[in-house]
């Protein structure tokens, strides 16, 4: 059996969640779940050039998942705990997933969202055994 969740991992949990209150970050998610639906490299460079807000929006979402995973993935933060109210790292790696093959290529870094695929595969086998057909349905609801 894991390791049993501590007080420690919930107040990251809590820590985390106030970072997502963040007025910017707040902003930055808005605009990612309304309008990040890019699957190629192509789609991407033409919806966040360099300079535009869009751009640092992509990147403000997508890193600070990024970051939560690594805390997963480093034994930071317990797996199981964060299952359980985490699903919007799941719907971040929905997005970004068909994009990642390309950039990890056009940014020569293939552990580029390693962290974030990691923690979204381990999400996907726990929603499958906990509730089969959940992530099909979620996917297929995040991805239209």
């Amino acid at each position: 059996m894991a390791n049993a969740a501590t007080y420690d991992d919930v107040n990251l949990i809590l820590r985390l969640y106030e970072m997502r209150r963040e007025e910017k970050l707040r902003q930055a998610r808005d605009w990612f779940s309304k309008s990040f639906k890019v699957r190629s490299m192509e789609e991407f460079n033409k919806l966040c050039p360099p300079s535009y807000d869009t751009n640092a929006y992509f990147r403000m979402v997508v890193s600070y998942w990024e970051m939560v995973a690594s805390f997963v993935t480093a034994g930071v933060l317990n797996e199981e705990l964060f299952f359980q109210s985490g699903m919007e790292l799941l719907f971040c790696w929905e997005r970004i997933r068909d994009l990642v093959p390309d950039a990890r290529v056009a940014f020569k870094n293939d552990k580029l969202y390693k962290n974030l695929e990691t923690v979204a595969t381990r999400l996907i086998q726990h929603l499958e055994k906990n509730s089969p057909g959940a992530y099909e349905a979620f996917s297929a609801r995040v991805r239209g």
